[in-house]
């Protein structure tokens, strides 16, 4: 056959052109390092490695490469590293010359496989099986790790399955033409992609530009006799019976065309290879939106030109399972549009990101309602107008006029997550019943995607909203005392753990500072660090000493069950006294930045066992601290990192704390970042810094009074003497009342010894009232002819706080007033 008769006769249609064209094909793609980056179900079954295997693997060691090109050019047989053996026949340059980078330019070849049936290293199969195989191979320039695009085909099989004999099957070669000179060459340019694999359709539209430009795939019977290799994908069901074709010009290439059958056999097959790839090529990441990515990508351009992924609102929220079948009243989200068409040509028309419900009388609601495929396999003038009028101020016909549509649900556990819309060009075969099935299929493998990404952004969503809501919500502003936090949630599965940090409000304007870990992570270790962290902050308001509360906490988690295992630090500061005092259950020791030289240091505390080991006692120390000295408090999950020492850890800790910094927040973020740059953290980190303000001398005023009923005058005066001295008269007349009610509760009620009267100074004045009667009070119900009993409701209703607590023999009754009036 000459060129121009090949010109003139349409692919498939005689001369055995694209029936001879169309043989199973294995697909490589090589990257800039030598390892393969795609490996297609074509390439499993030549080369007979698996697809997890090979990627990433050499391709020196997985495809048909020689050991030295003189041995290759003489014929010479070589193992490969799976025990096959390869000849080369001197067609051209062998294969290890591409691989190796060696070559700018595309080539051809052929080689003889061997299969290994356990003969000696060296020998090949004394049965004298083989497989000849032909190769082209294409380098690649321009962003992006992929160097080389290998394709490659059994001849053996092309011989036996389309009857060539010996010496036909011997001549036929790989090789390259330009594609305007085969026939029907738009239609080889519009469906070289189905040859390639799936990936993206701007990485699909550089490798097709560079295959045309450097030569189509052909199989070569002579000089001028050529076949273009096309693929399986896309054979149409032929009605009647096909009998074998003979070619009119070419008697060396009879082909048995294959009966209608095997045309069908072919197209069944190329499109399980599609749902084979697309399956292991989905699904690689948890996160939703990278899900619907993949899934939408999956299907351009080798099965459609256009998609479009649309999701209901709670599967795109990450929120439980949708409620009910969708309706007219659905919100739908277009969540991403995926098509090789030119770029943004579709971002107005169809926006992605769009919400909105689909109007009841189209095939999106049909399909949505029904949970089935809607097939429409052209999309006529009159139904596009149908259809883009039900859209308000969306004109639709150019996207959808005369293209093939076809429409099929996301599903879940018989649920419909939403749906997809898959459109073919004009210029492409029209979907059929085949694709329709196809089509559902790969629906249905990315609806358990979708619901897997789904559950999995319900259950982050559920322990982030968990731990937050379990975390306090510290006041920046204590008594003598400015605290900042952090926390940050772990990078393993779920994320949700046991760390925890508090702050709580003591009498004597004191405060309690906790950081804990609940050893291991998920549900559990976050109910316990619950349960931990109320009973801390009910034996703190209780005014328990550091020491015996960590006691009482060991003896708490023994009972709840024995696999409750945490570590604790619990300090209490008093910024009258200048005073720390510390117990430690098995953590690490906090830092305390000196503030006068810069100075940090690790505070040398008994460590102690972890709470929930039981047995152990704890000791408390007492560490003496100035004005604007800085403690820091973390959990364990910020200093270690796999593979390194804690001590490492604490220095890195000691030496970003003691960084200058314009506020707590910036000094908190400048620790984060110093130790998160270590790398490899996988634990959650509960972090709480304090500056420690104290309170001056002169802002502190104490008396002591007598039992006695005109004491109650005297601590009137007394009070607002020293409220002018500070300046604050506009604060007299209410705290004289309230210091009225008190003391006048502590004379009558006490216990007949002493009253303690103390007022502190801070951003708001701290009244306390102590006692020899440890009974705490309480407010009692009162009636209009009642004379007494009031004096708590007073001061429940001007006080911004108030409470009692009781140490030993005595109680303290504390309340605290605003400096701008009342609360």
């Amino acid at each position: 056959m000459d060129r121009g008769s090949e010109r003139d006769t349409p692919p498939g249609r005689g001369a055995g052109d694209s029936a001879a064209g169309r043989i199973p094909l294995a697909v490589v793609v090589v990257d800039r390092g030598g390892l393969v980056s795609h490996w297609s179900s074509g390439a499993r079954r030549l080369f007979g490695v698996d697809r997890e295997d090979a990627i990433g693997r050499s391709a020196m060691d997985l495809l048909p490469v020689s050991g030295a090109l003189s041995d290759d050019l003489h014929g010479d047989a070589m193992p490969d590293a799976h025990g096959s053996f390869a000849t080369y026949d001197g067609l051209g340059p062998d294969l290890e010359a591409s691989l190796g980078g060696r070559t700018d330019y595309p080539t051809a070849g052929r080689a003889r496989l061997f299969p290994h049936q356990d003969e000696p290293s060296g020998t090949p199969p004394a049965d004298g099986t083989r497989i000849d195989v032909l190769w082209w191979a294409y380098p690649l320039v321009g962003p992006g790790p992929a160097r080389l695009l290998v394709l490659a085909a059994d001849a053996t099989r092309l011989r036996d399955e389309r009857g060539y004999d010996d010496e036909t099957a011997e001549r036929i070669a790989p090789g390259f033409a330009r594609h305007t000179e085969l026939p029907a060459s738009a239609e080889l340019e519009r469906r070289l992609p189905e040859i390639l694999p799936n990936m993206g359709p701007g990485l699909s539209s550089r490798i097709v530009s560079q295959v045309l430009e450097l030569g189509y795939p052909v199989l070569e019977f002579s000089q001028y006799d050529r076949v273009p290799v096309t693929p399986y994908w896309g054979v149409p069901r032929r009605p009647g019976r096909t009998e074998a074709v003979v070619p009119q010009q070419r008697t060396a290439s009879v082909i048995l065309a294959g009966a209608e059958q095997d045309l069908e056999y072919a197209a069944v097959r190329e499109r399980l290879e599609f749902l084979n790839e697309v399956s292991s090529g989905i699904g690689t990441s948890l996160d939703l939106g990278e899900t619907i990515r993949e899934v939408t990508s999956a299907a351009v351009p080798r099965f459609a030109d256009f998609a479009g992924t649309h999701l209901r609102s709670a599967v795109l929220a990450g929120e439980g399972f949708p409620d009910g079948p969708p309706d007219a009243t659905t919100v739908m989200h277009r969540v991403w549009v995926e098509h090789n068409d030119e770029p943004g040509r579709w971002d107005d028309t169809v926006p992605v990101g769009e919400t909105f419900a689909f109007p009841e009388h189209t095939p999106f609601h049909k399909c949505m309602v029904t949970g089935e495929p809607v097939l429409i396999p052209r999309v006529t003038e009159e139904l596009s107008n149908r259809i883009s009028g039900e859209f308000e101020k969306r004109d639709l016909r150019p996207l959808i006029g005369g293209r093939s549509l076809l429409i099929v649900p996301l599903k879940a556990r018989n649920v419909v997550l939403g749906f997809m819309v898959l459109m073919r060009r004009p210029d492409r075969p029209a979907f059929d019943d085949m694709d329709r099935t196809t089509g559902a299929e790969l629906a249905a493998r990315a609806g358990l995607v979708l619901d897997n990404a789904r559950m999995y952004t319900y259950q982050e969503n559920v322990a982030d909203t968990l731990q937050d809501n379990m975390l306090p919500q510290v006041t920046p502003r204590m008594a003598g005392c400015d605290v900042a936090t952090r926390y940050l949630p772990g990078t393993r599965l779920g994320r949700i753990g046991g760390d925890w940090f508090d702050t709580v409000k003591l009498p004597g304007s004191r405060t309690a500072l906790v950081v804990g870990d609940v050893m291991g992570h998920g549900l559990n270790s976050a109910a316990m660090m619950g349960q931990l962290r109320t009973a801390v902050q009910t034996m703190a308001a209780m005014e328990t000493p550091p020491a015996r509360l960590l006691r009482n906490l060991d003896d708490l988690a023994r009972r709840l069950g024995e696999n409750y295992l945490a570590t604790c630090l619990y300090a209490v500061y008093d910024p009258i006294r200048g005073e720390l005092h510390l117990a430690n259950a098995g953590h690490i020791p906090p830092v305390l930045v000196h503030a006068e030289d810069g100075r940090s240091e690790l505070l040398d505390l008994p460590t102690g066992a972890p709470i929930g080991v039981g047995g152990v006692a704890f000791e408390s120390t007492v560490v003496p601290v100035s004005p604007g000295d800085r403690l820091v408090l973390c959990t364990d999950g910020l200093v270690e990192v796999r593979g390194s020492d804690i001590g490492e850890g604490l220095a890195a800790l000691c030496e970003s704390a003691a960084h200058p910094a314009a506020s707590m927040d910036a000094a908190c973020d400048t620790i984060i970042r110093a130790l998160n740059t270590r790398g490899g953290r996988k634990d959650d980190v509960a972090l709480l810094m304090a500056r420690l303000n104290g309170i001056p001398d002169d802002h502190v005023a104490e008396w002591h009074l007598e039992a006695d009923p005109r004491e109650v005058a005297r601590a009137r005066r007394l009070v607002r003497e020293r409220l002018a001295d500070w300046g604050l008269p506009q604060a007299v007349e209410t705290a004289q009342l309230l210091v009225s009610e008190v003391v006048t509760n502590a004379v009558q009620y006490g216990g007949g010894g002493r009253v303690g009267l103390r007022v502190v100074r801070t951003d708001a004045l701290l009244f306390e009232v102590t006692d020899d009667e440890p009974g705490l009070p309480a407010m009692l119900g009162t009636g209009p002819h009642d004379e007494s009993g009031r004096g708590l409701r007073v001061v429940s209703r001007l006080a911004r706080e108030w409470g009692a607590t009781a140490t030993g023999h005595r109680k303290t009754v504390w309340f605290e007033q605003a400096l701008t009036g009342r609360r």
